[in-house]
């Protein structure tokens, strides 16, 4: 795309830094971000090192960055991980997160047995269960239990 005007002698800088500058702006990616900037930059006539520096990217990363986008344009800069599918549901998430609000003192062992038979579902790491605690608004830091004191009058 951007290769083919190049060769044919097109004046395109000032519209593809136009471009890549469009680009990191309307971005929140920070990832993707990088990378145009680095192609940016490069347009502007940074030398690679100096954007090694300044971006705190590899030399590799600023070639294979600019060659994709010159292969494929902006959206050979985008991701193309969008993350993973998640194991529960929308559903199941929801009937789990209304049943842990059910208490307000919970243990990682009574979430990871409850999904584990009834859903079938065995997270990778703790992170998962956290982030489940997390959302139904359940502090997993450390739980301990809270003994209060009642005056008596007498």
């Amino acid at each position: 795309m951007i290769k083919q005007d190049l060769e044919q002698g097109m004046p395109v800088v000032g519209e593809v830094i136009a471009e890549l500058q469009e680009f990191i702006a309307q971005n929140a990616n920070a990832r993707e971000v990088r990378k145009g900037l680095a192609i940016k930059l490069v347009y502007q006539g940074y030398l690679y090192e100096e954007i090694q520096t300044i971006l705190g990217v590899s030399l590799s990363s600023i070639t294979g960055w600019k060659q994709v986008y010159e292969e494929n344009g902006i959206d050979g800069l985008k991701l193309k991980y969008k993350g993973r599918k998640s194991y529960l549901n929308t559903e199941q998430k929801q009937e789990v997160l209304c049943w842990l609000q059910t208490k307000d003192y919970w243990e990682i062992g009574e979430l990871e047995y409850k999904l584990a038979f009834e859903y079938d579902v065995v997270y990778e790491t703790k992170k998962s269960y956290y982030d489940l605690f997390k959302a139904a608004g359940i502090s997993w830091k450390k739980t301990r239990i809270v003994y209060r004191i009642s005056k008596k009058s007498g």
